[in-house]
């Protein structure tokens, strides 16, 4: 059977652009433009998910929370199995500090 690993995210929907926005609690925040119907959130929060991740997007799934902003996702496929939980902390962090080197005056907001 193969490994997974799960994260637990707080998702914005209805942003103006994706991206994931940094740590929240124990998990993650995330901004999506999709709006919160039909599923289209979840579907934008896993595509933003793999391409933070370097993965394909049937390796990532939402598993708990799909209608709600706290969702659960789960991470799987032999690229997620090679990557331990810092490896994917590590990933995510790299994307919200390119979303901030990218935005002007975005240095030092608080993320919670």
């Amino acid at each position: 059977m193969a490994q997974t690993a799960r994260l637990r995210l707080r998702v914005a929907p209805g942003s103006s652009r994706p991206r994931v926005v940094g740590r929240y609690g124990d998990g993650w925040k995330i901004a999506v433009a999709a709006a919160p119907e039909r599923g289209r959130a979840n579907e934008a929060v896993v595509e933003l998910l793999a391409d933070a991740l370097g993965l394909a997007r049937r390796d990532v799934s939402v598993v708990s929370g799909h209608t709600g902003r706290e969702k659960i996702v789960e991470l799987g496929g032999l690229a997620a199995n090679a990557m331990d939980r810092g490896e994917i902390d590590r990933r995510l962090a790299s994307a919200a500090a390119a979303d901030d080197r990218a935005r002007p005056g975005a240095a030092g907001k608080d993320r919670r």
